[in-house]
């Protein structure tokens, strides 16, 4: 994630107001007005004002001029009104304005998942960290990403629009406990299943290198 230059920065006035306490109030203000309900922050154009210093860290944490966000109803209401553009930039949007904002990982952390049904009836449904309740399914799919590190994967969550949580290291142990082989478009896969979409992990040929068994 990509911030603008300072000098970009500084030379709009509506986002150094906002840098100060009395600024970022006035934000504050806009966005819970903005926040109420399920606020339509995908049909809304409003100017950029540049990047403000502002970050969700990879474990959750929102940080703002360097200092962590103590106060969970407050980043509640910043995450009511997130956005990810095309441009592959987050964004804090209000009717009136959009400032930029960075992302360490996701948006999201997913800390707890719970199980209803089996088989093809099975769902998988994610609390995240700031307290969307999300069913993984056709419209909020999984995907796995390879840590070329450890050789594992990391799972993310489609949360709203481009917004994406990382699921938790536990809640991943969780899933991966009620993996299944499945077989996709012709290959066998390890992968999990909530609401008749099955998600593919990875090959279950890699799994077994993985645990160090033979194919």
């Amino acid at each position: 994630m990509h911030r603008q230059s300072d000098k970009n920065v500084s030379n709009d006035p509506r986002l150094s107001k906002m840098q100060d306490a009395s600024g970022l109030e006035a934000l504050i203000a806009r966005a819970a007005r903005s926040g109420r309900g399920a606020p339509p922050v995908e049909r809304w154009d409003p100017p950029f004002c540049g990047d403000l210093d502002m970050e969700i860290k990879s474990d959750g944490t929102w940080f703002y001029l360097g200092t962590p966000i103590g106060r969970m109803p407050l980043v509640q209401l910043f995450s009511s009104v997130l956005r990810k553009d095309e441009d592959g930039k987050t964004y804090l949007v209000t009717p009136v304005e959009k400032v930029g904002i960075r992302v360490e990982d996701a948006h999201f952390v997913a800390v707890e998942m719970a199980v209803s049904g089996a088989g093809a009836n099975q769902s998988l449904t994610f609390r995240t960290n700031v307290g969307d309740v999300v069913e993984a399914g056709p419209e909020h799919r999984l995907r796995f990403v390879e840590e070329e590190a450890t050789g594992g994967v990391k799972p993310y969550l489609a949360v709203r629009g481009r917004l994406e949580a990382l699921v938790a290291r536990p809640v991943m142990y969780e899933m991966i406990d009620i993996g299944e082989e499945i077989d996709v478009d012709g290959v066998a896969m390890f992968a999990v299943r909530s609401q008749g979409t099955v998600f593919p992990i990875m090959p279950v040929s890699r799994l077994n290198r993985l645990a160090g068994q033979d194919d």
